[in-house]
């Protein structure tokens, strides 16, 4: 019930330099679970920004009335990482020593925000829904943790794919649940849902 609605959240992309994607923002009006209507889309150029600074920025909404007002900071990401399964991060056992005095008892007041990080290995699918007429699917994984979110590679026609993928997230709150969903990739349209799982951090 607001034309001037105050958000204040916050989103970390994962962006990497050799690509050159338009950060894409839609708004949206909700009225119920059936009713939605597009409010304004608007577009970043973010090779364009500054780095290491905050910049904000008022967008005016293309075709509709009223702007977007945002802060937008490109940073080098740390704690985050997509490998092959060959090369896992955690494999090297003289790493694995100095996470663990990084995260010993006496370390941790060293640096507060500094919870810890969660490494995940995406082996495979088995037994997929086949959203294709041929009976198959395009499928890739989303894991999603907090506003983190990291993706597979897609494998073409194929209802059991292995992707062996390592993901390196850092933990930012120990509540967090680390979602693991699966879609099928369908061109220019909106990819469709295969399947999710939810794992509580406190779980692990």
């Amino acid at each position: 019930k607001s034309a001037n609605p105050q958000w204040r959240e916050q989103f970390d992309f994962h962006y990497f330099s050799d690509r050159k994607d338009m950060l894409d923002i839609e708004v949206w009006r909700k009225d119920n679970k059936k009713h939605k209507e597009l409010l304004g889309t608007c577009q970043v150029d973010v090779t364009a920004l500054p780095m290491k600074q905050t910049n904000c920025l008022e967008l005016p909404l293309e075709k509709h009335p009223g702007s977007l007002l945002m802060l937008i900071a490109v940073a080098p990401c740390t704690g985050v990482s997509v490998s092959d399964l060959c090369v896992c991060p955690l494999g090297d056992p003289s790493e694995r020593q100095q996470i663990s005095q990084r995260y010993s008892i006496k370390n941790s007041f060293r640096d507060i925000k500094d919870i810890g990080f969660l490494q995940v290995k995406v082996l495979k699918a088995v037994d997929l829904l086949a959203a294709d007429f041929a009976g198959k699917s395009d499928p890739f994984c989303v894991l999603e943790l907090g506003n983190d979110s990291l993706q597979t590679h897609t494998v073409y026609k194929n209802l059991n794919p292995e992707w062996n993928k390592v993901f390196t997230f850092p933990i930012k709150d120990i509540h967090d649940v680390l979602e693991v969903t699966v879609f099928d990739e369908d061109g220019d349209k909106p990819p469709d849902f295969l399947g999710k799982v939810a794992i509580p951090l406190l779980s692990v």
